[in-house]
């Protein structure tokens, strides 16, 4: 039964900082987390919509978490299933967010 308290905590604790940068990117805010995006000098920076690729980014924080949700659900009733779907969801979502931001210059200034 510790066991289970012990590994539900350390996965709410790993969905934490997801949920705080989601709504740190649902506002616009954050770009300066973007990997790879404060590498990019101002001049290429101004050719991003910043606040759409934010708000894009706070959605995808908040479908992760989502998630891992199923982690905790899995782990509270004993449910492999749960935590195989979680784990298939969650790298679903990771390979939909590199193809959606890196395809057809969705945050590009038109």
């Amino acid at each position: 039964m510790e066991d289970k308290i012990v590994v539900i905590i350390i996965i709410a604790v790993c969905i934490l900082p997801l949920v705080i940068f989601g709504i740190i990117f649902l506002n616009g805010k954050g770009t300066s987390l973007i990997a790879g995006f404060n590498a990019k000098t101002e001049e290429e920076k101004s050719q991003y919509d910043t606040v759409a690729l934010c708000k894009f980014l706070g959605k995808m924080m908040f479908l992760l978490s989502f998630s891992m949700l199923f982690w905790i659900i899995s782990v509270a009733y004993e449910e492999i299933l749960l935590f195989i779907f979680g784990i298939a969801l969650f790298i679903s979502i990771i390979v939909f967010m590199i193809v959606y931001m890196n395809t057809g210059n969705r945050f590009k200034k038109l």
